[in-house]
């Protein structure tokens, strides 16, 4: 069934790769020939699968190369470089000023009626060219604020558009959602299976407006707090447009402890009810390039604060227990959220894939390194042995989840959110897991309080942070964290270094969960015993042995104190300057071929 939905895709490949012959000897080499191209429907088709780039695996790791409080990174990240930087500037950072693709779809734009179509497919077409420029422009926004709109291709000789400066953020945000408007409207719902259609195309749109509407909300540097409330409307009604007309619905068939994870390790997500838009792979046709870095032994892994936002299985908050901070790993996992046990690797998991686990197969047992956190994520991970497995796996871009807690918080920012909104969007998320109902005027967890201290005067407050602990969690590891923090002014929250498992001193641990020791921290001083001197324990196991110290020595792993504490993965993530850092600046070669670009917020 997978393979014949593929169609789509598959077209895509082959067009793509192949681009026959006699399509190549009647276009010039370096330029498309307009008189020669946009004549048929297949003709626009194949020019604007050009734009088709949504995520794939690495959506699973993009909590920690964006840089957010979900995950470590040991790798080089842009934002941690400008945190830890004593100057970044327009010299240094020198990405995102690429124009090529808003060319291509002008081009589009400015040709694609000579088809020979109908006027209702020509609609539908304009509206995709229009959707993918919205893209495009919300990416441009969300880095450089205020850039310059263009919807026509530039030549050579238009000197003044050339060298325009940048337009003001309301009036490029107000052009890029007529195009989203436009193709709200035209964009078919009925389409093949991996084609972009209107609930996808409705689905960025409420993404975008929610962004932009509370950005403008939390940022007063841009002085368009009064219009906040225009987008939150626009995110709102998108999203209830989807719940109404999408006829899409959460995923559950009763199975709290496996129905989650089932949506990151599917081979087939063409007709999960949850899934509006997947990255579709199949083995050996169009591999999904799949490998285990997300399981936590190559640059990110997860975070203690993370693993510390899901509640208790009966609702409660566990960073309200008197000893959360301290708690051993195997505590840690005890009466939570399902969806901790199905984003985590979890005490007593059963590892098959051992491609990046020294251990070995067989119940799972924390491989502790420097520089990471100790813990693992088994969401996204495919603990299958066969290559035919991970290369299949489909990925979910765009879930009903998002749409569900769009609407919640768009309804709570502009403070009508009422329990009815809550049963049918956050509630229905907690059902599938067998978690407690959020309630209106909830209790107020002190931790996430201080996380968000900017929402106190609003009328919503309390149900904006339950929300946004909803959020975290379930799209946690799946990339929104950090556009998150951006939009709800939360940048200080990644100036905290990423904490790992808790260790209260020297000794044996259990960390499988059956009250077997597996593992010894030694004193820095020790040496590991050689093979035959190791330990063995009850179960005829060798015991694993670390030596800990702090950052910077020859240790095993990283602890936060002498001895005992955190595990340590980031010495120092710098400092976030706010709210300079929510921005980037024009790269200084770009400025200097167009002096009227000139810097905003701070950069040079």
């Amino acid at each position: 069934m997978k393979k014949i939905l593929l169609v789509f895709s598959l077209s895509l490949v082959i067009l793509l790769s192949a681009c026959n012959d006699s399509f190549m000897d009647r276009l010039p080499k370096t330029s498309i020939g307009t008189e020669n191209f946009f004549k048929s429907e297949e003709d626009l088709k194949m020019f604007l699968y050009n734009f088709y780039s949504f995520p794939n695996v690495e959506l699973f790791i993009n909590d920690g190369y964006y840089t957010s409080d979900n995950a470590a990174n040991t790798g080089s990240t842009e934002l941690k470089n400008i945190m830890l930087s004593s100057n970044p500037s327009s010299s240094t950072i020198t990405g995102g000023w690429d124009w090529s693709t808003l060319r291509n779809l002008n081009l589009f734009l400015e040709n694609y009626k000579r088809a020979d179509v109908s006027p209702e497919l020509l609609a539908h077409y304009e509206g995709l060219a229009r959707f993918f420029r919205a893209r495009f422009y919300m990416d441009k926004v969300k880095r450089f604020s205020d850039v310059p709109w263009y919807d026509k291709v530039i030549g050579t000789s238009d000197q003044e558009l050339l060298f325009k400066a940048r337009d003001p953020r309301d009036m490029v945000v107000q052009k890029l959602f007529e195009d989203l408007d436009f193709a709200g409207q035209n964009v078919k719902a009925n389409q093949p299976v991996g084609a972009v259609n209107k609930w996808v195309v409705l689905t960025y749109k409420a993404r975008f407006a929610l962004y932009e509407g509370t950005f403008r909300k939390y940022h007063p540097e841009l002085h368009l707090e009064a219009s906040a409330n225009t987008y939150l409307q626009i995110a709102r009604d998108a999203a209830k447009e989807i719940m109404d007309n999408g006829g899409f619905h959460i995923y559950s068939t009763g199975n709290i402890h496996s129905d989650y994870q089932s949506l990151f390790d599917s081979q087939d997500l063409t007709g999960n009810p949850e899934i509006i838009f997947a990255n579709i792979n199949e083995d050996a046709v169009k591999n999904s390039g799949w490998w285990e870095y997300m399981f936590g032994n190559y640059e990110v892994s997860p975070s203690k604060d993370l693993l510390q936002s899901y509640l208790m299985t009966d609702g409660s908050f566990y960073t309200t227990q008197p000893d959360y901070n301290t708690k051993s790993f195997v505590e840690e996992f005890v009466d939570r959220d399902p969806r901790l046990n199905q984003t985590y690797a979890y005490p007593g998991f059963v590892l098959l894939r051992t491609g990046t686990y020294s251990q070995g197969g067989g119940v799972y047992k924390q491989q502790l390194q420097k520089n990471f956190t100790g813990y693992h994520q088994i969401k996204g991970f495919i603990n299958e042995k066969a290559e035919t497995v991970s290369n299949g796996v489909d990925v979910p871009v765009l879930r009903y989840a998002e749409v569900l807690l769009t609407y919640a918080e768009a309804k709570a920012e502009l403070g009508e959110l009422s329990q009815g909104d809550l049963d049918v969007t956050v509630n229905i998320l907690r059902d599938r897991v067998g978690i407690p109902h959020l309630m209106m005027n909830p209790p107020v967890d002190p931790l996430q309080e201080a996380r968000y201290p900017n929402v106190k005067s609003f009328s919503k407050w309390k149900e904006i942070l339950e929300i946004r602990r909803e959020r975290r969690i379930e799209f946690a590891l799946e990339g929104y964290r950090n556009d998150d923090l951006m939009r709800w002014d939360a940048g200080k929250l990644l100036e905290a270094e990423p904490r790992g498992l808790y260790f209260p001193g020297l000794g044996k641990y259990d960390i499988t969960g059956d009250g077997v020791e597996d593992i010894v921290l030694l004193d820095l001083s020790e040496s590991i015993p050689l093979a035959d001197k190791k330990e063995v324990n009850s179960l005829g196991e060798k015991l694993i042995y670390y030596r800990v110290g702090p950052q910077d020595s020859d240790a095993s792993l990283y602890l936060s104190g002498n001895n005992q504490g955190y595990i340590e993965s980031e010495k120092d993530r710098g400092t976030f300057i706010d709210p300079k850092y929510y921005y980037r600046p024009i790269p200084q070669t770009d400025v200097n071929i167009n002096p009227n670009l000139i810097q905003i917020l701070g950069w040079e």
